[in-house]
């Protein structure tokens, strides 16, 4: 049996906006930081820290360091989704369009199953209600801070990341074998009209 309590966010966490670039962000190899963006991020396989650029962090307002444990929120578009993240292969920062949420001091929570629960229906219907904007919905700070979590016992929070991670192996696994299949099928697909006539020798299969 599953126990928990409601939380507002902003009892567990800080929510901050991503750091402020002046313009366009310009990817400078040799720069001093790593910048996450959207296009970095992924509901089901998270950050993916390969693609992430390096950039040299104007003005002198000191960054949000990301660290293990921290979360990014995608607060626009047609999604809004949470990602946990580990350590850092080096300094980096997140983003303006993106949002950093970091838990409190002694917060009874994990961040995994903090972003698991964000991208869950129960949260997604709150954010959803909240979202303003007609041509790109988004949501602000004082909107993610008031969103109610069930927190139930760190415990049952683990044993949730656990079954969570095990249905993406699974999900994963089965997409695989769906499209190994597909290839199979599309071989034969091509071997019989081969045989057939249907096609020339020596067409290319799939």
């Amino acid at each position: 049996m599953i126990d928990a309590s409601p939380k507002h966010l902003t009892e567990l966490v800080t929510v901050r906006t991503g750091y402020p670039f002046r313009g366009p962000l310009s990817e400078v190899p040799a720069g001093g930081a790593l910048v996450t963006q959207m296009k970095d991020v992924d509901p089901d396989t998270g950050l993916s820290w390969s693609s992430v650029v390096r950039a040299e962090l104007p003005g002198r307002k000191e960054p949000d360091w990301l660290q293990a444990g921290d979360i990014l929120f995608v607060p626009r578009g047609q999604r809004f989704f949470a990602v946990s993240i580990e350590a850092p292969p080096a300094p980096a920062v997140c983003g303006p369009h993106l949002m950093l949420i970091r838990l409190r001091p002694e917060a009874p929570v994990s961040a995994r199953f903090l972003a698991w629960q964000i991208n869950q229906p129960p949260v997604q219907k709150q954010l959803r209600a909240a979202a303003e904007g007609s041509s790109q919905l988004s949501v602000r700070i004082s909107e993610i801070e008031g969103l109610l979590i069930a927190l139930p016992p760190i415990d049952q929070q683990s044993r949730i990341v656990a079954l969570a991670d095990a249905a993406a192996r699974e999900r994963q696994a089965l997409t695989q074998l769906i499209l190994n299949r597909e290839q199979t099928l599309a071989s034969i697909a091509a071997d019989l009209a081969t045989a057939a006539g249907l096609a020339p020798q020596g067409s290319p299969r799939p």
